[in-house]
């Protein structure tokens, strides 16, 4: 079975608002003080293809703006993301 380029947008599209929601859901247990989801985990989520939908999400939810891990690595990670969507596209043509 072969994927098509088309199909590779798609999940990423679809992750990356996965991603974004991750965020927004660890937002929301950060104001009313519930356990939260570990920092290494979003970042993973970034570095996974999700750098996008957390990038997105840090500045729409305000969230983690201030953390210098996430103001340098989720950038990072987007440059990561770019490389292997493109490196993933070639591989696919």
């Amino acid at each position: 079975m072969e994927i098509g380029y088309e199909s590779l947008a798609i999940g990423i599209l679809v992750w990356n608002l996965i991603t974004f929601l991750i965020m927004g859901l660890d937002k929301r247990k950060a104001i009313k003080q519930r356990r939260r989801i570990s920092e290494s985990t979003l970042l993973a989520l970034a570095f996974l293809l999700g750098a996008p939908g957390v990038l997105i999400a840090m500045f729409v939810f305000r969230h983690k703006t201030k953390k210098p891990l996430f103001l340098v690595l989720v950038p990072l990670a987007l440059i990561e993301n770019v490389l292997l969507v493109v490196g993933l596209k070639d591989l696919i043509l």
